[in-house]
């Protein structure tokens, strides 16, 4: 593996940073105070082309790959999780579609999704069950030519903005299938959205469907192969969680190296006490061990390699850095770095949320020792 970047990947790299630093920081606060999608800045996003960065020309991307977008989202996060993390879903959403759409799915859905001009959520997790794929009670019962969907949705982003959704029910078959479902299908009812800690800004809200009637065609992948589609979109998810985490504690070193210049205590500043010199080495070391990890991942799933172990892998060690990183970050910002009024509290709220969001790090580790004991 070549560790440096190209030319086109530190071009972009700098675009994404520029994005982040004139259009994303300034609402930052904002979004997070709020907790409303910002759905311009999205927009924003599809027209600079970072949900298509993955795919191939032939398809309406750039070919850049997933380590160019992780070169992106994790600009974008050092301005705002939330900002980056829409960037990472749109991505990884529109990938699900390239890889299971049939060629009329992908004529439909799949340039509108990667321009930003229409939003798909991903409606898998459910309020009694989570992520359990095996106690999923939504059902799709078929009749004639169509499928009744029923059942209850929560934890779903992007679900406000969205005019599709990826719906995971169980079929006749008794087994789990993806279909396509048009949110303006009646039936179809958006919730309240949660009022999370973290991460706030992604539109996260329950989804209540009840008997919504889709024709067979809007069947995504196989009858029943549904798990498959969601190990495969999750692990993606997971991949864009990992990134996130880059971005955010990055962010959070930076406070702290231009806070410890600038606060005096006993005559110096602070960043001459070894205490806090110890604190910064000790954030730095394992933010470049987390950083080499997840660029390898994205390298690895650029050659057309499953990453599903390795996102678990790649997850669970960086969101555990974010959390000690963004907490070391405020150890050296003292009483000022839980004021809400600076950046430093809600680094550490939303580093927090990568630790549960798209899998608890408990997950993570069964998925990761399962493989070692067990491998397929």
């Amino acid at each position: 593996m070549d560790f440096s970047f190209s030319e086109q990947e530190k071009m972009l790299q700098r675009s994404a940073r520029e994005f982040a630093q004139s259009r994303v920081k300034p609402q930052a606060g904002e979004i997070d105070r709020s907790a409303k999608f910002p759905l311009e800045l999205a927009k924003e996003m599809g027209s600079l082309g970072y949900y298509s960065l993955p795919f191939p020309p032939e398809h309406g991307g750039s070919g850049a790959g997933y380590t160019g977008l992780a070169l992106v989202v994790e600009q974008i996060c050092q301005a705002s999780l939330a900002v980056g993390a829409i960037a990472a879903l749109g991505a990884s959403i529109g990938g699900t579609l390239l890889q299971f759409g049939n060629e009329e799915q992908k004529r439909r859905f799949l340039i509108p999704l990667i321009n930003g001009d229409m939003f798909c959520c991903w409606a898998f997790t459910e309020p009694a069950t989570g992520s359990n794929p095996k106690a999923i009670a939504t059902q799709a019962v078929l009749q004639g030519d169509d499928y009744l969907i029923s059942g209850e949705k929560s934890f779903i982003s992007f679900a406000p903005v969205a005019s599709l959704a990826i719906v995971f029910a169980k079929d006749e078959t008794g087994r789990v299938s993806a279909f396509l479902v048009d949110t303006s299908f009646p039936g179809f009812t958006v919730g309240e959205p949660h009022d999370f800690m973290g991460a706030r800004g992604l539109g996260s809200s329950p989804l209540y469907l009840s008997e919504i009637r889709v024709p067979k065609e809007s069947l995504l992948g196989e009858k029943g192969k549904g798990y498959h589609l969601l190990l495969e979109g999750a692990s993606m998810e997971r991949l864009s969680v990992a990134i996130a985490c880059l971005g955010v504690a990055q962010a959070a070193i930076d406070l702290s190296i231009d806070y410890a210049k600038q606060r005096t205590a006993y005559d110096q500043a602070i960043a001459q006490m070894p205490t806090i010199q110890w604190l910064l080495a000790e954030m730095a070391s394992r933010l470049e061990a987390s950083r080499w990890l997840v660029y390898r991942t994205a390298f690895l799933r650029d050659q057309g390699k499953s990453i599903q172990w390795e996102t678990a892998v790649a997850k669970l060690f960086a969101s555990q850095m974010a959390v000690d990183v963004t907490r070391m970050a405020m150890q050296i910002h003292g009483a000022y770095g839980t004021e809400k009024t600076l950046p430093v509290e809600r680094l550490y709220r939303d580093a927090k949320m990568t630790e549960i969001i798209v899998g608890v790090s408990e997950i993570q580790r069964v998925i990761i020792a399962a493989q070692l004991l067990w491998p397929r």
